[in-house]
């Protein structure tokens, strides 16, 4: 299947199976197929209800936020007619203003309207700004979110509380080969973007604490350049880790299996969470979990069953939880099962049934 802007995504099969099916457009950042940038959570339900038959569109694949925002108006208005739902993919900062154009066009065009609220950032916005927030999102039919995290800090207003539902993040969980880690290394990989929420300075420090009883540990850092990559290279430069910290650059999906195949222990170092995928997807290839435990995450990570969580910021503390895996292979190997079992929980037959649950209610009134 491929996503060309501007166009309807459809499976061969379905003009064939469309039946009663509602026609679904994606509105937001869908920036995947440029090189070097992720694929979203909204193109891939896209393009997985697409190939279950759904006529989708979406729109924009423009990195430059105002050229976005004009082709999601223009788009929404060629496309009235052709559309019974419009699922938003909501962000806090300034693509809050993107969700707030679309929203209001499609109030006066009459289009049903679901917002899929992502990243850990948006609890803190709403807060700032929480009469601009709370005036946008009463446009919502539903309000999906991907964790109880987000569900709980909005349903503090009880306008909003009726309308959420919770529905995972979705993996494609055949493309996440598992391999169980009965015996921990001192492999470690992190894998986000490099920018400051995601802290990848902790990282560095962590590996130079870990290195004190464990001289033989690794670490690779894969993600895209959002500012602090220079810094964090020279970071470890000056720590002397440079021989033992590799910076890989944004991995597409084969780089992706290769290198948690060739890793043991996954970090996440956020300042700020949600339900990030990220950590979903080393889960899915069994590498057990150190995370921060900022928003989201414990809501997603159980403290000792499916990861390890350590206070926000504290390099002591998760590295020494590195060597508690190393050190405990028990603990290693439950952390890894438990972690395929929670991933599983995210495939796509699952979570689609949740979707279209979804879809009937709001079409349905």
């Amino acid at each position: 299947m491929s996503i060309t802007e501007g166009n309807a995504i459809r499976s061969e099969r379905a003009d064939i199976t469309a039946g009663n099916r509602p026609r679904l457009c994606f509105v937001g950042p869908m920036l995947g197929v440029n090189p070097g940038w992720v694929t979203s959570q909204g193109e891939l339900l896209a393009g997985l209800l697409a190939d279950a038959g759904y006529h989708t569109l979406i729109t924009s694949h423009k990195p430059a936020r105002i050229a976005r925002l004009a082709d999601i108006l223009r788009s929404l208005v060629a496309w009235r007619n052709d559309i019974d739902l419009v699922i938003h993919q909501v962000f806090s900062g300034p693509a809050f203003a993107v969700t707030d154009a679309a929203s209001a066009l499609c109030r006066v065009l009459g289009l049903r309207q679901v917002f899929a609220l992502h990243g850990g950032a948006l609890p803190e916005f709403a807060a700032r700004h929480g009469r601009w927030a709370r005036h946008v999102l009463r446009r919502a039919d539903a309000i999906v979110t991907p964790s109880t995290y987000l569900a709980e800090v909005f349903a503090a207003y009880p306008e909003l509380a009726a309308r959420m539902t919770t529905i995972p993040n979705i993996l494609e969980i055949e493309a996440y080969p598992y391999r169980h880690r009965s015996i921990a290394r001192p492999l470690l990989l992190w894998m986000r973007t490099f920018h400051e929420v995601y802290h990848p300075e902790m990282a560095v420090e962590v590996l130079a604490e870990l290195r004190r009883t464990h001289p033989d540990a690794t670490l690779t850092m894969a993600g895209q350049e959002k500012g602090l990559h220079a810094a964090v290279q020279e970071l470890a430069r000056r720590r002397g880790l440079a021989d033992v910290v590799r910076f890989p650059g944004f991995l597409g999906p084969e780089e992706k299996q290769h290198e948690f195949s060739a890793h043991d222990i996954y970090l996440n170092t956020n300042r700020v969470d949600n339900m990030p995928v990220s950590v979903l997807e080393a889960a899915a290839f069994g590498l057990p979990i150190v995370a921060t435990a900022v928003g989201g995450v414990p809501h997603l990570l159980r403290d000792g069953e499916t990861g390890l969580l350590v206070p926000d910021g504290d390099v002591m503390t998760m590295a020494d939880s590195v060597r508690r895996l190393l050190d405990e292979p028990a603990t290693a190997a439950k952390l890894s099962a438990n972690g395929r079992r929670l991933a599983e929980s995210c495939a796509w037959e699952p979570v689609r049934a949740q979707w279209e649950t979804l879809f009937s209610e709001v079409l349905n009134g």
